[in-house]
């Protein structure tokens, strides 16, 4: 069985030997990095974290049955604020129309833009190769159990979540795009870049240019890119449109690899989410005594700990019932407050392993 749990201190070793399999932003392979991640995570859960772009939940998805953590994924509180913004590539079209020929053409800029409203993003999605494919869809539980999150503690988070879609790489993880735009300007390696980015954004700021740049002066190579997500990613991005995500032309300014966007208030998940008591479930109930799919998660002495069961309602919804072994994974018995999210058919049925920033994301 599976339980999804906050991360701890105990888990870096594991969790650098995850990030070690993609190239993420989110959870970054380096042990001193995300040492300092996971104590800020840790003071997340707990609420001591006040400042709104410090906060930061890591989750980890644990085989019980072995002990053993095969993924995670996070949430970022808020990605920029003044004087810190997000950047992105804002991707426009611009018409250009010449009366003596009477022929035009439309054309596609890059500029490069700032955000300083400080969204929450969704990201760092990672599940071990073996598990991926599973009946259990680990990776949808991953990916979800952040909406129920979200909506539990709404108020430390953004009106406005974002979602970072990994763009193709090389095999050698390289980025074509990189190669051809962002080079041309700051002179790093893609993978070095990306990193001195976890430190510092001013040099984006200061050597990128200011204006549009015109992407038909790309090899078609790299101008296929903007936009696109890597093959990895697409069940993720169908997931998160599932669920009211759209691309609104921010990508990258690395890769190109787009950002989708949402409303907090308006992800179903999110809205579906409530607290429900807890009844005394017996032993050797049938799957049909538990008719709704969902997730159920306690926030008690153990910390945050959440599963995906069926259950069942009782008073409108005001009580339900989880099977004794759901109940056991995340510490709870009968008389509990849990919160509860049934899934939703708009949440569609992910489990496409590594993403490589995000599920969404």
């Amino acid at each position: 069985m599976f339980v999804i749990r906050q991360a701890n201190l105990d888990d870096a070793p594991t969790l650098l030997k995850l990030a070690k399999m993609v190239h993420s932003n989110n959870l970054p392979a380096d042990p001193d990095i995300l040492r300092t991640k996971l104590m800020r995570s840790r003071d997340s859960f707990l609420g001591k974290v006040k400042t709104p772009w410090e906060r930061e939940f890591i989750f980890a998805l644990e085989d019980t049955d072995t002990g053993n953590l095969i993924g995670t994924s996070s949430i970022i509180g808020c990605t920029s604020s003044p004087g810190r913004p997000h950047l992105y590539l804002l991707v426009r079209k611009r018409e250009h129309f010449s009366e003596d020929l009477q022929t035009g053409q439309v054309h596609v800029t890059l500029q490069l833009g700032t955000d300083d409203t400080g969204p929450s993003e969704i990201g760092g999605l990672i599940l071990q190769p073996a598990y991926r494919g599973h009946k259990g869809k680990l990776g949808l539980l991953l990916s979800l159990i952040r909406f129920q999150f979200i909506a539990l503690h709404r108020e430390w988070f953004s009106q406005r979540l974002i979602a970072e879609m990994m763009a193709p790489l090389t095999p050698d993880s390289r980025n074509t795009l990189w190669e051809y735009l962002g080079r041309r300007f700051i002179n790093l390696e893609y993978t070095e870049a990306d990193k001195f980015c976890r430190q510092s954004k001013e040099f984006i700021t200061s050597l990128f240019p200011k204006g549009e740049v015109y992407v038909s002066l790309l090899p078609p190579e790299a101008r296929n890119l903007i936009g696109r997500v890597s093959p990895e990613a697409q069940p993720a991005k169908a997931m998160l449109e599932g669920l009211g995500f759209k691309y609104v032309g921010h990508c990258d300014p690395f890769d190109g690899g787009p950002y989708l966007e949402a409303k907090t208030d308006d992800v179903p998940l999110v809205q579906s989410t409530h607290m429900a008591k807890l009844g005394e479930s017996k032993a050797g109930d049938s799957a049909k005594e538990y008719p709704i799919d969902g997730f159920v998660s306690l926030t008690g002495p153990a910390g945050f700990r959440a599963v995906r069961t069926n259950y069942a309602e009782s008073d409108g919804g005001k009580t339900i019932l989880i099977p004794p072994d759901k109940m056991y994974l995340i510490s709870a018995q009968a008389g509990d407050s849990v919160a509860v999210t049934p899934r939703t058919k708009a949440a569609a049925e992910d489990d496409s392993g590594a993403k490589r920033k995000t599920l969404a994301a």
